[in-house]
């Protein structure tokens, strides 16, 4: 097997890191933990998450946040609103399959894109940077303006900005969880095996990130969650994102929950696959 230039450079920038997060873990552990955080909040760069299934463009608009920022909203149809909720560093576009079902079934798709997403501008943290918790508000606002949903489709963690923006009190009659992301404590652990900083700078890191959002960081275990929303669990045995024990975990967890189980998808095509939108579209058209 070739290897890439690029992938040469990316790997000597991931040496590179991992050595100063190494002298920094010892040295100045506080400092290390900062820029953690910083790691943390950052969008991924990844052209996948880009991929526009939309059928056609719809209305777009934008809905006001706290603070002069703004999300970008796009609808189409008419009917009682079915939301679309992309994952961390997506954007609306990907979930564009499931628009032209929806719509063919009498409801009306929504779909926005988090702040720092997409078309949106920069959160609160800046350019490419956000939270869970900023995007769930932000849901919020845009259901505020554009109605409660009768459903919601959401793909990786906008399965669990979704679930926090319930468990804050937005009304949903559906739930269609596609690739949900369980166990915040569990990637806390890979983004520091990944940087190589160790126990100082990790435990700070953690209290970092409890501040910053608010609440303990076990808060985010979107099986711990326990919705009893009706709800269908999609996820691929051979997704290489998120595994596919966390989709049978939320569906084993929640009350109202089956599992639908999907082979050879990954991360990304199971959001265009026919059979999974067919199966989607009948569980929130019911």
């Amino acid at each position: 097997m070739t290897t890439t230039p690029s992938a040469v450079r990316a790997s000597a920038r991931l040496a590179a890191l991992r050595a100063a997060f190494a002298a920094a873990d010892r040295l100045a552990p506080d400092l290390a933990a900062r820029w953690a955080l910083r790691v943390w909040c950052t969008l991924p760069r990844n052209g996948g998450r880009r991929r526009d299934e939309r059928p056609e463009p719809g209305t777009t608009s934008a809905v006001p946040l706290p603070g002069g920022r703004r999300v970008v909203v796009e609808s189409w149809g008419a009917g009682e609103p079915v939301y679309l909720a992309h994952g961390w560093g997506g954007w609306r576009g990907q979930l564009g399959a499931f628009v032209a079902p929806l719509v063919a079934a009498g409801r009306r798709v929504v779909a926005f894109d988090a702040p720092s997403h997409g078309e949106s501008p920069p959160g609160h943290l800046g350019p490419r940077r956000s939270t869970a918790i900023e995007i769930a508000e932000a849901f919020t606002a845009v259901a505020d303006v554009h109605g409660a949903p009768v459903a919601v489709v959401a793909h990786s963690l906008g399965c669990t900005t979704t679930a926090l923006a319930v468990r804050a009190g937005l009304p949903v009659g559906r739930l269609a969880l596609v690739a949900p992301s369980v166990d915040v404590m569990s990637m806390t652990a890979e983004l520091a095996r990944v940087l190589g900083y160790g126990e100082r700078t990790r435990t700070r890191f953690e209290r970092r990130l409890e501040a910053l959002a608010g609440r303990p960081v076990r808060d985010f275990d979107l099986a711990e969650m326990t919705l009893p929303t009706p709800t269908l669990v999609v996820h691929d045995r051979h997704d290489k994102e998120v595994p596919y024990a966390d989709g049978v975990r939320v569906a084993g967890a929640w009350p109202a929950a089956r599992l639908h189980t999907t082979e050879s998808l990954g991360h990304q095509r199971i959001l265009r696959d026919p059979g999974v939108v067919a199966e989607v579209t009948r569980f929130v058209v019911p």
